[in-house]
This record gives C-alpha cells, sequence and structure tokens, in this order.
C-alpha cells in the first residue's frame, strides 16, 4: 500500500507535530507534503526530521518567510491543490486550522484520513495568536478572505474519507462548522516519566508553565498572580511571534529539552494549563505522567483531561485571584500521583498507534 502524509507546515515542533511524528513511526516510507519546512526551528528533533522525504509546495519560494506565514495563508489553498497525491492508495492529513491541506488532489480510488487539531480557529471566531491586529483596513480584508476561506474550507472538507479529532471538543467544532462525524482519537504523549516515581517523590517548591508563549496561553495572568500572591513560578517555552511578556518576578527558562522538561514537570507542586479554550492540550497530559497534579481553566479541552480532585483541579474564572484560589485548594488536599500518572496512561503512543491503525483498515474497507 502506498501511503503519503500531508501537513499544514513544519516549524516550531508542538503537539500537532508530535501526532505527525508519531503517524510516520507507523508509515516511516511514507513522505511528507507541507507547504514549507524551516527546520532551524526544530530544535532537538531537528536530526530526526531531517532524515524524512519532505516534499514543499511551490510556496517555499515566496519572499519573507517565514516571517509572513500568517499573510500567506490567503494562498495556502493553492499551495495544497496544486499537489497531486493521486497515485496514492491512502493519504493521512495532519491538518493543524493554520492553511488547508485538505486541499491536496487525490485519485477516485485513493482512502483520505483527516486527523483534525481544530478548524480554523480564525475562520470560526476562536482565539489565535495574531489576533492582536486590530486596525480597521484588517478587519476588512479579513472578513472578506475568511468568507472565501470558509466556503473552501468546507467543500474540501467533505473529501476524507474517515474524520478524525484530537478531542471531543474538536469533535464538536468539526460536526457545528463541517457537518461531518469525527472520530475521537487523543494526540500521544511524546513518552512516559523520565524516572520512576520513588525517585521523585520530593516535590520542589515552584509551579510550572511549559508552553508557546503566546496570547492565547494567558501566561502573563500567571505571572501576574506569582507577583500578586509571592508563590514560585517557572516558565518553559519559546516566544513565538511577538510575544515579550515581562518575566519579572518569575523563572522564565526559554525552550528547554525533552529531559528537562520531564525533569521540571516530575519536580513541579503542579502544572498549570490557562489556555481559555484549549484544542486539547498535550503539555498538561505529559505533567500527569510523571505523577503531577493540573490546575486548569475549565474550558475545552482540560475538560477531557484533568479529573477534577483526583488528577488535579478546576477553577472558575480566568483572573490571577480564581487561579490562586485553585492553587490554595490543590495544596489543603492529597491528590494520589500513582492514580495520577495511571490516569495518563490512556494517552499513550502506543494506544493512538493501535487507534489509528484500526482506523486506517476501515477506512481502507469502505467502498
Amino acid at each position: 500500500m502506498k501511503v503519503a502524509l500531508v501537513h499544514d507546515y513544519l516549524k516550531e515542533i508542538g503537539g500537532a507535530e508530535r501526532v505527525l511524528m508519531a503517524l510516520h513511526e507507523i508509515f516511516p516510507d511514507a513522505p511528507v507534503y507541507t507547504a514549507y519546512k524551516f527546520p532551524k526551528y526544530w530544535g532537538h528533533y531537528k536530526d530526526e526530521l531531517e532524515k524524512w522525504d519532505i516534499r514543499e509546495s511551490w510556496g517555499r519560494w515566496l519572499p519573507f518567510l517565514p516571517k509572513w506565514l500568517s499573510y500567506y495563508t490567503i494562498l495556502s489553498p493553492l499551495f495544497f491543490s496544486t499537489m497531486d497525491l493521486s497515485e496514492y492508495d491512502l493519504v493521512i492529513i495532519s491538518a493543524t486550522g493554520g492553511y488547508f491541506p485538505n486541499g491536496v488532489k487525490v485519485g477516485p480510488k485513493t482512502k483520505v484520513i483527516t486527523y483534525c487539531h481544530t478548524p480554523p480557529r480564525f475562520l470560526y471566531g476562536y482565539e489565535t495568536a495574531t489576533q492582536a491586529r486590530h486596525k480597521w483596513y484588517w478587519k476588512v480584508q479579513s472578513a472578506i478572505a475568511n468568507h472565501i476561506l470558509r466556503m473552501v474550507d468546507f467543500r474540501w472538507a467533505q473529501k476524507p474519507t474517515v474524520f478524525v479529532a484530537n478531542s471531543k471538543n474538536v469533535a464538536n467544532r468539526v460536526r457545528k462548522f463541517y457537518r461531518r462525524d469525527a472520530v475521537v482519537v487523543y494526540p500521544p504523549i511524546s513518552k512516559t516519566s523520565p524516572q520512576p516515581l520513588s525517585s521523585i517523590q520530593e516535590r520542589g517548591d515552584y509551579y510550572l508553565i511549559v508552553s508557546r508563549i503566546v496570547g492565547t496561553k494567558n501566561v502573563e495572568l500567571a505571572v501576574e498572580a506569582a507577583r500578586k500572591y509571592k508563590f514560585k513560578l517557572k516558565i518553559a517555552g519559546k516566544m513565538i511571534g511577538g510575544s515579550r511578556p515581562d518575566f519579572g518576578g518569575v523563572e522564565y527558562l526559554g525552550e528547554v529539552s525533552e529531559e528537562e522538561k520531564y525533569r521540571l514537570m516530575a519536580g513541579a507542586k503542579a502544572f498549570l494549563a490557562l489556555s481559555k479554550d484549549e484544542d486539547f492540550g498535550i503539555t498538561p497530559v505529559e505533567s500527569m505522567m510523571c505523577g503531577t497534579p493540573v490546575i486548569a481553566y475549565r474550558a475545552g479541552g482540560y475538560l477531557e483531561t484533568v479529573v477534577d480532585g483526583k488528577t488535579g483541579m478546576f477553577f472558575e474564572e480566568l483572573t490571577p485571584e480564581g487561579l490562586y484560589e485553585a492553587i490554595g485548594r490543590v495544596g489543603r488536599i492529597r491528590l494520589d500521583r500513582t492514580y495520577i500518572k495511571k490516569w495518563a496512561g490512556k494517552f499513550s503512543k502506543e494506544n493512538f498507534k493501535k487507534q489509528m491503525l484500526r482506523l486506517v483498515d476501515a477506512g481502507i474497507a469502505r467502498n
């Protein structure tokens, strides 16, 4: 069986790219079609990804990349509609909601499985990292372009033989915007805890955030709470775009290795997850794999990964006061770290691969 993988574009490596990497482990000989790639942003994944057969669109010749990634969104349907994948028996599309990879050309007998991380947030009223463009002329241009892109997005969303969503939250969006039912397959955590629980029983005195530093992650809220209530906060992650928060009073570590990330998670009092409407949220699950409880805003994908009072705690108001109140509640109860780690095991890479292979078999069997 001839298989191809498709992904919006390859820049920073986040949860969506780890899904692609897990799919590539299932089909290691499959080429990866993408709008463009930027190896200098791949960090410690660079050596692995450079071994792949990555095939870029003609968009790679455009000027001012990667700075103008979001500006070229309007052209991205052309990047993928000119990719001819009709020679493949199976095409698996990892759609992050950034561009429009469902537009690739396929043959009449080609089976298509789309793994949807989210429908494009900017098209359907959800917060995005580039939402700071509030000038009137951007709003006018966006309104016109987005109307066209919504029609294109809906049409191409009818192509897949099987639609997969990374959470029930996203499956609901798929049903609402595409009128398609989606099978939920949770993304894989990258690996298990780096060391036995018995060796990390002693907690540090800090709370932790591991996240790309963009406005939608609400990192500034945690910084404000840490300053106001005098608790120790560590933040790890790469600053994206124009995000330059004031980290005065907290410890900003920048981008860290996988090993350091898990060490930080294992030693934290709790992990803080603050997005307003997270599609899924992989780092809270990774933290739970280390036996570390999660304090999360009660919304989005967190509702599917955090068990209130058992693997962490929810808070209702997205304010410094609301966050600190939840920190206090977690401090007053004793959560079973073994149970937390066991719960996170359901999101393992092995489970992801098994579920995807079953869907591949089901998709191929369809007429």
